[in-house]
């Protein structure tokens, strides 16, 4: 059984769909199921379909959620230090044409939100950052090319 690393927030997140699933979304799918058997002939009742889909979806969701958390490695990245970039790292790249700077933290695949500065650590970039230092540039290769930065900043926690 392969174990999932993942930050402490990612954990908890998870948890915390998992509990709204069980306890908001099953009950009521099971209600939306009951109310439109209530509307008779099933074979041409869209209501009913539509529920039992998104009845299937949910306990899908249940499984998967409970296997990626009977999995979980949770990583304290508050207790991580160093100057060297890993897992829990938060990092601050500057694009070496134009000079903007992004950050980054690398977190587990099942807690990643680019938009949100979180990037899975088996992204190419995480991938290409794990190991480096202040002042190293890395390569990642993108569908539209390489492109360069330097790892300006590196944080934990």
């Amino acid at each position: 059984m392969e174990k999932v690393p993942m930050t402490a927030d990612g954990l908890r997140s998870l948890e915390d769909e998992l509990k709204s699933l069980k306890s908001k979304d099953r009950p009521a799918v099971i209600r939306a199921i009951s109310e439109a058997r209530e509307h008779g002939d099933l074979s041409e009742n869209a209501e009913y379909h539509a529920a039992r889909e998104r009845q299937s979806f949910i306990e899908g969701r249940i499984k998967e959620l409970e296997d990626i958390i009977s999995r979980a490695d949770v990583i304290d990245v508050s207790k991580l230090s160093g100057d060297t970039v890993r897992f829990g790292a938060i990092v601050t790249l500057a694009d070496e044409d134009t000079d903007e700077e992004q950050t980054y933290q690398i977190v587990g695949v099942h807690e990643a939100d680019l938009k949100a500065g979180r990037i899975s650590i088996s992204s190419p970039i995480a991938r290409a950052l794990i190991g480096k230092s202040v002042g190293d540039t890395v390569e990642v290769k993108a569908p539209g090319g390489s492109k360069f930065y330097e790892v300006v900043k590196i944080a934990f926690g």
